[in-house]
């Protein structure tokens, strides 16, 4: 049978028990322990500072990002000239309400011959909104549970590209 393994304080350490109000180190085992006592909790709360500093909360959420819908789901989509992203606007209940939202990076921009947009866009988005939260995938590798949360309770503003109605329609 193994002897119980002994903690060795070294001198340094010692000090700096020494120095704590209320601790008292005559060499009697309720004294070290103690000390011993003191020394664990101040390791303790180190450790935990230092998990809390270098792990930030930002990017958690309680729900995943589903999947990137189906293009038969797809409502509108729209270009974004300013920040070069092919934005596609989606209603996931079939109701005409925009429920999914995603964000393709353009690589170019060009007309066809019949004047049409057409977009050279990056495989995968980089953003998607949805459930009031914009997600941020930098690595642009599709839904696969490394996106990150963006901005929480926010939705997509629709009115920044579509801004007035006329006779009750959408411009």
């Amino acid at each position: 049978m193994r002897a119980p393994a002994r903690l060795h304080i070294g001198a340094h350490a010692m000090a700096a028990v020494h120095s704590l109000p209320g601790i008292r180190m005559n060499g009697s085992s309720q004294s070290r322990e103690g000390g011993l006592k003191v020394v664990r909790r101040c390791g303790f709360t180190f450790v935990l500072a230092w998990v809390l500093w270098h792990f930030p909360s930002t990017g958690w959420s309680l729900d995943s990002l589903p999947t990137e819908p189906e293009l038969t789901t797809r409502v509108d989509e729209l270009y974004d000239h300013e920040a070069r992203l092919f934005i596609m606007l989606y209603s996931l209940k079939g109701n005409g309400q925009i429920d999914y939202v995603t964000g393709r990076v353009v690589q170019e921009y060009s007309r066809s011959s019949y004047g049409n947009p057409v977009y050279k866009t990056e495989e995968q988005p980089l953003f998607y909104w949805w459930n009031h939260t914009m997600w941020n995938d930098p690595e642009q590798d599709g839904v696969n549970g490394n996106e990150r949360v963006y901005q929480e309770n926010t939705d997509f503003d629709i009115s920044r590209y579509k801004p007035c109605l006329f006779n009750g329609q959408p411009c």
